[in-house]
């Protein structure tokens, strides 16, 4: 799991999952759906199309492809967003 920070950015909530996305909102709970959403949406993207590989690119964190591989598989799961938000939002 990519580590996840918060920060207040001109007086609205950034919650950023490292080296992935951030979602915002006015408040936590806007942020986490935000992020939830946006965590969901490349997820299943990058399983549907595949990761492209260039020697001009560099190689992705392959950590981080098997966390979305594992979230795209869990997309339809209810358990979910508390799998990837692990507490930190209520």
């Amino acid at each position: 799991m990519p580590e996840m920070t918060l920060r207040e950015v001109d007086g609205r909530c950034r919650l950023t999952l490292r080296g992935l996305t951030s979602g915002h909102g006015t408040t936590l709970q806007e942020a986490a759906d935000d992020l939830v959403e946006r965590i969901i949406t490349m997820a299943q993207a990058i399983r549907r199309s595949g990761v492209g590989l260039s020697s001009d690119v560099p190689m992705p964190d392959l950590r981080a492809l098997g966390f979305l591989y594992d979230v795209a598989a869990r997309a339809g799961d209810d358990g979910l967003r508390e799998h990837l938000l692990r507490g930190i939002v209520a």
